[in-house]
């Protein structure tokens, strides 16, 4: 059976022997012919045998504290607050990358993207980078769901690719609605470059509306027409991304005009953004209800995992003059730097009566996300070789996580993770922090633990030398 977005289909592209076909041989031996369809009853409830479905949002550039349950009273959110007073909320997430890209590839893989080519340090180019993306040899968690059952949609931005050989529908998912670049005018839905940037899989649309309803309503349609069978349903949000528009915000961009240099939106007081942007906040946090809402309407909510987090940490100020954007909360720095405000991210996971409402300080990465849906919906990838970590056992039993180190690299910068301690490279300064006494990275332990700073030194080099050895093969 065909996937269903309401009067659009989306066929299934390959066969499960074209899948295999793509699977490098550095990250996986082979899949077992036969997945396993029902869950590790000893992580889950008792009483739960059906195969969950998975809604998983993901915001662009919201920061650390640009929720109410963040801590965040200028804006208001009661619907993503509400999944995290039913949920658990994470204050230790990271993502993969302090910018767009890198994190999507590490989340739809379940690997750095590192392994994947230099490029995937930052986020890809529409002008170096347009007909390139995601390698098709890499496996997404879309590609091992869909061949063990589940239907697969994707509405919203993309950015792993920016033409159709390298869109959703050629990495595991049936149907595609959004955007294949970085940013879009949310009304207009041009990129940019000045291209229309607006599709239904692989045909480009005109359609008027705003972004983030548009998406909102797609995946609605999606959930209802798909809701007899289990689903995956990934919402990459384009909001908060600039152009800084919200609903009642005008539109900015047309046809065959370049924005480079003119990438904003109408922004009458560039030093005071946020009302702009808390307004692209409240419309988000209005989907969100929207699709628990359609979630409950079908009796899907308790067969249903809600995922919600971000891909970076959000912007404080922007080259230009732009200022009062986002909250990064405590945190210092912001998207696109080493520092805990470009890559800890509000996160939080929801599935009503399976788990218990909690607040976890464990540390957790946009890698796991794909051994976490792997294992809760019974596929098994014993035989992938992944960076991430399954978090079942933290969000079902309460257990705490394996420890392990993390590591981040962008453009020469960079910085690794072990425990409480934290080396961070920014522009060319190296510094050591202690987040456990210092979250907002203000005292440099440097000369007072130069050991640590040479131990975690080494940790990252041997780490950099293992993804570049991945990489080989892209270059």
């Amino acid at each position: 059976m065909a996937a269903r977005i309401g009067s659009a289909a989306g066929e299934a592209g390959e066969s499960m022997n074209g899948v295999l076909g793509r699977f490098s041989n550095w990250r996986i031996r082979s899949l077992k012919a036969c997945a396993t369809f029902f869950y590790a009853l000893s992580l889950l409830p008792s009483a739960f045998s059906a195969r969950p479905n998975i809604v998983f949002i993901m915001a662009d550039d919201l920061g650390y504290g640009d929720l109410g349950c963040y801590g965040n009273e200028r804006v208001q959110t009661p619907h993503i607050d509400a999944l995290a007073q039913n949920g658990i909320r994470f204050t230790d997430f990271h993502s993969s990358g302090p910018m767009c890209t890198p994190t999507r590839a590490a989340t739809l893989t379940g690997c750095y993207q590192q392994r994947f080519g230099e490029k995937f340090d930052g986020a890809i180019s529409g002008v170096r980078d347009y007909h390139s993306g995601l390698p098709h040899d890499a496996v997404t968690i879309a590609e091992i769901l869909k061949e063990t059952g589940y239907v697969t949609g994707c509405f919203g931005k993309w950015h792993l690719g920016y033409t159709p050989p390298f869109f959703p529908t050629t990495q595991g998912f049936d149907v595609f609605y959004g955007l294949g670049s970085g940013d879009g005018d949310f009304f207009s839905h041009v990129d940019r470059s000045g291209r229309l940037d607006w599709w239904r899989n692989e045909e480009k649309v005109v359609e008027e509306g705003y972004t983030t309803a548009l998406l909102t309503k797609r995946s609605i349609e999606f959930i209802e027409a798909n809701r007899d069978r289990p689903f995956f349903l990934y919402l990459p949000h384009l909001a908060i991304h600039f152009p800084w528009q919200g609903p009642q915000d005008p539109p900015h961009r047309e046809v065959g005009v370049s924005y480079h240099d003119d990438k904003w939106g109408v922004i009458p007081d560039r030093s005071n953004v946020s009302p702009h942007v808390n307004a692209m906040i409240e419309a988000m946090d209005q989907s969100v209800g929207e699709i628990v809402t359609a979630l409950d309407r079908h009796g899907l909510q308790e067969n249903t995992l809600i995922a919600f987090t971000s891909d970076n940490g959000g912007y404080l100020r922007y080259y230009g003059g732009f200022e009062n954007i986002s909250s990064n909360g405590p945190l210092k720095g912001q998207k696109g730097q080493m520092y805990e405000g470009g890559h800890r991210v509000p996160t939080i996971v929801s599935w009503p009566n399976r788990n218990q409402a909690d607040v976890t300080s464990e540390l957790a990465h946009s890698t796991d996300w794909f051994p976490t849906f792997a294992k809760l919906t019974g596929v098994s990838i014993d035989d992938m070789s992944l960076d991430g970590l399954d978090l079942s056992p933290l969000l079902f039993r309460g257990q705490a996580l394996p420890d392990r180190d993390l590591h981040w690299r962008m453009r020469g910068n960079y910085a690794v993770r072990s425990g409480p301690w934290k080396l961070a490279q920014q522009n060319g300064i190296r510094e050591l922090f202690n987040l456990r006494n210092d979250l907002g990275e203000t005292n440099d332990l440097s000369d007072r633990h130069p050991e640590k700073l040479t131990a975690l030194q080494e940790a990252w080099e041997k780490w950099n030398a293992e993804m570049n050895r991945s990489a080989a093969k892209y270059e």
